[in-house]
């Protein structure tokens, strides 16, 4: 006997496979193993028991009108092949081995071949049925899919997060994480079966909120590593998606399968119809034997002939249901659009209506599964949304980022307010909105941001900050924030991705805005309108604008402070400045400029300026600020400025000159006559004298004469009593004058990078320096006299 088990190889596939079997395929399979075992008994029987029994005919060859077993059967019978007449008392001389010859020599001569092979041939047509099945399950450009997309799909089935966001928005109440996996327990078990009793229990599982409404809520939690399985899927279906979404080869090689099937169907069909009548009981043969039998003719029973004529009308009907069955699969397959599909009652049910739908090779498995059981593809589902993932990647971020960990991040910024700031994370955790201490949150690289409504709990928010991070703020958040609001930090690559409600923030005292103008808005520089801030007294720009933004104007009024930072983008018109009557800081740095504008000139309540980084290279100007007879501050470092005019002294009420980093070899004496002069800075320039007017600055509390070419000091500069810092590092002094000592408020001192060869001790009477204020080399220090250093080591 060969058992029906060495055959499983041909139709062994992954239990997991089943769910892509239709009732059609399922049935196809059962048809198939019933016909596999008609094959497999008939050739059982063909091999184990005597095939043929032949006897010799008594008739003279040139008697014989009829076939030799018509001769043996009464009338009337023999066309009923009814039972044999029993001939009785002859004797045919025939030994067994020449019985034995005469059967063999009739069964390959006299027997249809139809009647011979028809076993083998069952089981060659069933075997080409079971491979045309499961061909799809092993051809490597399908199984691959096939294998990857089961795997996908029973993760997500028994994934517990699928149960958290089927319930969330089926509005029942949440269950602990023990609840929550046992009810994805029980949900797996009953999706392992089959029929309708397990269908009805997973749809009694996830639908029946009456159930649980009675039950205290109680929050659904998923550890940390439920939450990254989670995550991982999600990462997993985009990718698979994208791949699978590509072709149609599942579609096509199903297609290909049904239809070789179906062909394959009706040749069986006919062939077995022509030749069933071929298997009959009576067989006659004439062989050319006489010479070893002494006989011609022989009639023959064929001893199979009734049963296989019963298995082929068995085995026909079932290959007629079979064929019904793939008829039936190619209408299904040409009568769907099967190509595409819709979560249409999905996202009705659900209520994610962000669920995409899908196509090719995807959305022809999804159709499978709905014939297997639609509620993976329900469970699928929620893996396809965006909601669902924004709500897991919430969920996480929560548990990894708790209030006492958050409070570990808090510290004073530069303005001493209590900062909290968050880099480069999925999204904002929801802990934030407990730390009411939180002054000024800070946030950067986090995408999609959405403000809930638990920011009303930071009672003490006075200062936000989104760096490369774009953010949705509801209506009653906006209320909020409002009026609370007084400084916020906007960057973005372009000015048009910053959020529109940061215009709407009425109590708002600072707005830093940073992006770049699209280059054919560029020149022209449009900017959401400010009318909004009534109480906005700073405006920083760092952008790419050829003009000042018009609407700058609309704050003009209250107006105190404006930056515009144009990172080496030329400004070319700047007229709108002249409405800010009230500005009292104007930054206009790496904006391009060649001249001092004019228009900054028409600001008579400005005080201090800052022109740094531009390409200024001459400032003869300078003579029109005795106009803005409050500036105190001129910052004119960075550019390429060769001379300072003579007219410099106009400027009496300057406190602060800022001339580093330009091409300067001399200083005019006039600059000694700014007595209001507090602090010169004119380091890194290329300086060789300096005039003995400087010692007029009576007021003079800080010099920068770093980075020049400086070989002496005029004895006049030590006049300047009230010098705190003194910076002469980096320039080619040989001697430091003994009048050092008139400088008693002195508690800086520099002069690294000289050709010193020793220090004054008179520096000893310089009573505010210590040795943490004097920048020296270590030899020249230790040259001092020793109560010199005591001195200044003192605390």
């Amino acid at each position: 006997m060969i058992p029906v088990a060495e055959f499983k190889q041909f139709t062994e596939q992954q239990p997991a496979f089943k769910v892509l079997k239709p009732w059609w395929d399922v049935l196809a399979e059962y048809l198939t193993v019933a016909m596999l075992m008609i094959g497999v008994f008939g050739c059982t029987l063909q091999v184990t028991q005597d095939k043929i029994i032949c006897l010799p005919s008594h008739e003279p060859r040139e008697n014989l009108s009829e076939a030799p077993c018509q001769q043996l059967l009464p009338r009337g019978v023999s066309e009923q092949m009814g039972g044999l007449r029993e001939l009785s008392g002859l004797k045919n001389n025939l030994d067994l081995q020449q019985y034995s010859f005469i059967n063999q020599l009739c069964y390959e001569t006299a027997l249809h071949w139809y009647a011979k092979y028809f076993p083998y041939l069952v089981v060659i047509h069933t075997l080409i049925f079971m491979v045309c099945t499961s061909f799809w399950f092993k051809f490597p450009g399908t199984s691959s899919k096939i294998e990857h997309f089961i795997s996908i799909l029973g993760k997500c089935f028994d994934s517990p997060w699928t149960t958290r966001a089927l319930s969330e928005v089926s509005g029942e109440n949440h269950k602990g994480p023990a609840a929550g996996r046992a009810m994805v327990s029980t949900v797996t078990t009953t999706g392992a079966g089959s029929g309708k009793a397990g269908e009805g229990e997973k749809e009694k599982v996830l639908v029946e909120p009456e159930k649980v409404v009675t039950e205290p809520p109680v929050v659904t939690l998923l550890d940390k590593k439920e939450g990254e399985q989670a995550k991982a899927l999600f990462e997993k279906v985009k990718k698979f998606r994208v791949h699978v979404e590509e072709g149609d080869i599942l579609y096509s090689m199903y297609i290909r399968q049904t239809v070789l099937k179906v062909c394959k169907f009706f040749a069986i069909l006919v062939y077995n119809l022509v030749y069933v009548e071929k298997i009959s009981f009576l067989v006659s043969c004439r062989v050319e034997t006489s010479e070893v039998t002494g006989y011609a003719s022989f009639c023959c029973n064929h001893t199979k002939a009734h049963l296989f004529s019963k298995l082929a009308f068995c085995y026909i009907s079932f290959v007629c249901v079979y064929g019904i069955t793939c008829l039936y699969t190619l209408y299904w397959l040409f009568h769907r659009p099967l190509k595409e599909y819709s979560f249409r009652s999905v996202r009705e049910e659900t209520g994610m209506n962000d669920i995409p739908d899908v196509k090719n090779d995807f959305a022809f498995m999804l159709h499978l599964i709905d014939q297997y059981d639609s509620l993976y593809s329900k469970r699928f589902a929620v893996f396809l949304s965006e909601v669902s993932e924004s709500r897991l990647k919430q969920l996480n971020l929560n548990h990894e980022w708790t209030p006492e960990k958050l409070r570990q991040k808090l510290q004073r910024n530069t303005r001493g307010r209590l900062e909290l700031a968050l880099c480069m994370l999925p999204g904002l955790p929801d802990t934030v909105f407990e730390l009411s201490e939180v002054e000024a949150l800070r946030l950067e690289a986090i995408c999609d941001i959405s403000f809930p409504p638990g920011l009303s709990q930071l009672v003490n928010l006075q200062e936000l900050s989104l760096l490369h991070s774009p953010a949705r703020l509801p209506f009653s958040s906006q209320i909020f924030l409002r009026d609370r609001l007084k400084v916020i930090y906007v960057k973005f690559e372009e000015l048009r991705e910053v959020p529109l409600w940061v215009f709407g923030l009425r109590g708002l005292e600072e707005l830093h805005l940073e992006g770049l103008f699209p280059p054919e808005m560029a020149r022209a520089a449009t900017l959401e309108s400010l009318r909004e801030l009534k109480q906005l007294k700073v405006l920083s720009l760092r952008s790419n604008a050829g003009k000042v933004p018009a609407s700058v104007t609309d704050v003009a009024g209250h107006l105190q402070r404006l930056s515009l930072h144009n990172d080496g983008a030329r400004l070319l018109a700047l007229n709108s400045l002249k409405k800010l009557a009230v500005l009292r800081e104007l930054e206009l740095v790496a904006c391009g400029l060649e001249r001092i504008p004019h228009a900054v000139f028409s600001l008579g309540a400005l005080q201090e300026l800052d022109l740094k980084d531009n390409h200024l290279r001459s400032i003869e100007e300078i003579l029109s600020f005795q106009h803005c007879r409050k500036l105190v501050t001129l910052r004119l470092w960075h550019n390429q400025i060769a001379y300072v005019p003579e007219h410099v002294r106009k400027l009496r009420g300057l406190e602060q000159l800022y001339l580093s980093h330009n091409k300067l070899e001399t200083l005019p004496p006039q600059l000694g006559q700014c007595f209001g002069l507090r602090l010169l800075d004119v380091s890194h320039n290329g300086l060789r004298s300096l005039p003995p007017e400087l010692g007029l600055l009576q007021s003079l509390q800080h010099l920068a004469l770093s980075y020049n070419a400086l070989e002496s000091l005029p004895d006049e500069l030590f006049f300047c009593q009230k010098l705190r810092t003194l910076l002469l590092g980096y320039n080619h002094l040989t001697h430091l004058s003994p009048h050092v000592a008139a400088l008693r408020t002195l508690s800086r001192l520099e002069l690294k990078g000289n050709r010193l060869e020793a220090l004054p001790e008179e520096l000893g009477d310089c009573k505010g320096l210590k040795k943490s204020g004097l920048l020296v080399e270590d030899t020249l220090y230790e040259g001092l006299p020793a109560e010199v250093r005591e001195k200044m080591e003192e605390e």
